[in-house]
C-alpha cells in the first residue's frame, strides 16, 4: 500500500465563519467527519487536524504570513491513486460546506534506505 496526504485547503473567512458556529451545529460538521473517517476504515492512517496561522520560510531566513490557505490534513493508504481518490467520496470538506473548499492529494514518495 502506498501512502497518500490529503491537503484541505479554504480561505480564512470560510474557517472564520466555521468558528462562529452553534456547539451544534459544530457537532453536526464533526458527525460528519467521524462518518467519513468510519468509511476510509483502515485506509485511514492518520485522521489530521485542523491547520492555521501558516507561514512561509525562505532560504535567506525571511517569513510571511502563507497564502495557500491550507487548512489541515489527513494522511490514507491505498493502492493508487485512484482509489485515494474513491476514498474521498463524500468527504465533508468538499461536499457542500464552502463553495471554495479543494482538497489536493499527493503521493508519499519512499525514501530510498529508509
Amino acid at each position: 500500500m502506498k501512502k497518500f496526504i490529503a491537503i484541505y485547503h479554504v480561505p480564512a473567512s470560510a474557517m472564520a465563519q466555521t468558528m462562529n458556529t452553534t456547539p451544534e451545529q459544530q457537532a453536526e460538521g464533526m458527525k460528519q467527519w467521524m462518518d467519513w473517517a468510519q468509511r476510509a476504515g483502515s485506509h485511514l492512517v492518520d485522521m489530521g487536524t485542523p491547520l492555521m496561522n501558516g507561514i512561509e520560510m525562505s532560504p535567506n531566513g525571511s517569513t510571511k504570513a502563507s497564502d495557500k490557505n491550507v487548512s489541515g490534513y489527513s494522511i490514507l493508504e491505498a493502492e493508487n491513486m485512484e482509489e485515494a481518490k474513491k476514498l474521498m467520496d463524500g468527504h465533508p470538506h468538499i461536499n457542500g460546506w464552502s463553495k471554495d473548499a479543494t482538497v489536493e492529494i499527493h503521493e508519499a514518495m519512499p525514501i530510498p534506505g529508509m
